[in-house]
């Protein structure tokens, strides 16, 4: 037996209800990020860690904060701040599952749903709130409830914090830090290490912090295989249809760069057809979760979706990741990856790289310390289906020229 299947919960200082719970959720054994940021965080340090994704860091901050929840349970104890709408469903479903004992309330505050709900349930101090830093802001400029509300919090969280940390949440971010008592402890927890991070250490606004950095956190999920596949530009949709109609993964991400591009593969599938299809874009909140839904009940096999995506969701069946379109920064790339692979798992990742994206590539390369591989399809079968595909591109693209008229004629009435 290795030292990580020796490791228990109960020698972290989890307390055994808590550890019944996480048995109860499937956690078995600590994981190296929850190991090593458990026991500092229970004693009440700062927490700087980094670690790939998928190695349980929702668990890492969410265990420390409901233990030391059940000892004082009152109004807002913790407030953790993530970039996207749907991560933050996702920590909400593991602090209902891990509080479940102690009736732990909770409050997700984000766009695209009722505001004065929002408030309404804000104001009703839940345990821990979960939100997003633009609606957040909003709540506590807008309502003096609000800030009463978050005057005590114990705990801050930034998940995937270096994406927190860039210049378009500066703002909301900063407003929301000034609304929370100084005297609080911060966790910051990424995938990857940002200069706004090291900026931090650099300036102490992490004080009495303990830091946590996996062996190599650059790096994509080792037991991702990661692949690509070179063309011209202009077969690149004959490729993908390809991939997509061979592939036997049973559930898919393919990853693009821009909402449009989402919408215009979403039409070329399904002319295709390819069924089993569902996009996932900036729409309306309950759309989004309904899209999402459908994916981790398995009753769709296709994700296409943009960057939105790219992190923190864990949907462990994912066992194929396409990039269809190559992201401009590496580390966009890890998180895309990283929706594959999960808990241990097995998966691939296929890139599919025109002239144009040769760079890109290499820059990934550099920065993952790791060489894709070349796929290997003969190219004289992927092009027996091109008159086919480029038929289907050509409606697709008729149908986005009608979706946008339709979309104008609204705007009209």
């Amino acid at each position: 037996m290795n030292e990580a299947e020796e490791r228990e919960f109960s020698s972290l200082g989890i307390e055994n209800w808590l550890v019944a719970a996480c048995n109860a959720v499937g956690l078995k054994r600590p994981t190296d990020v929850q190991w090593n940021c458990i026991p500092p965080a229970l004693a009440g340090r700062n927490i700087l860690a980094s670690a790939e994704t998928g190695s349980g860091k929702t668990a890492a901050f969410a265990l420390p904060i409901i233990q030391q929840l059940s000892k004082d349970p009152y109004g807002v104890f913790a407030v953790v701040l993530t970039p996207t709408r749907e991560l933050a469903f996702q920590i909400q479903d593991q602090f209902v599952a891990l509080g479940s004992r102690i009736q732990l309330r909770n409050c997700v505050v984000v766009g695209g749903l009722d505001m004065m709900k929002q408030a309404v349930e804000l104001c009703k101090r839940p345990h821990v709130v979960i939100a997003t830093p633009g609606r957040l802001s909003d709540h506590i400029n807008s309502s003096s409830g609000v800030k009463e509300a978050l005057a005590r919090t114990r705990v801050v969280v930034l998940d995937e914090a270096d994406r927190l940390l860039e210049d378009c949440f500066e703002t909301e971010l900063a407003n929301i830090l000034d609304a929370l008592p100084k005297n609080r402890s911060t966790y910051l927890f990424s995938a990857t290490i940002t200069a706004s991070i090291e900026e931090l250490k650099h300036l102490g606004a992490m004080k009495n912090c303990f830091e946590y950095e996996a062996d190599n956190p650059k790096t994509t999920v080792r037991t991702v295989r990661e692949m690509y596949l070179h063309m011209p530009k202009m077969v690149k949709d004959v490729y993908l249809v390809h991939l997509v109609r061979n592939s036997e993964a049973k559930a898919m991400i393919i990853f693009v760069g821009r909402k449009t591009t989402c919408v215009f593969v979403q039409l070329l599938l399904e002319d295709i057809p390819c069924s089993c299809l569902v996009v996932l874009l900036n729409s309306r909140q309950n759309r989004r979760l309904a899209a999402l839904d459908r994916f981790k009940g398995g009753r769709c096999r296709i994700l296409v979706a943009t960057d939105v995506a790219s992190r923190g969701l864990d949907i462990p069946k994912v066992d194929l990741v396409i990039n269809y379109d190559i992201p401009n920064d590496a580390k966009d790339y890890i998180h895309r990856v990283g929706r594959t692979a999960r808990a241990g798992r097995t998966g691939t990742a296929v890139s599919l790289v025109t002239q144009y994206d040769v760079e890109l590539v290499h820059n990934i390369e550099a920065e993952t310390e790791k060489k894709l591989e070349d796929f290997g399809l003969k190219e004289e079968e992927v092009l027996e289906s091109m008159s086919e595909v480029m038929k289907a591109k050509r409606l697709a693209r008729v149908q986005m020229l009608e979706l946008d008229s339709e979309g104008q004629d609204d705007k009209r009435r």
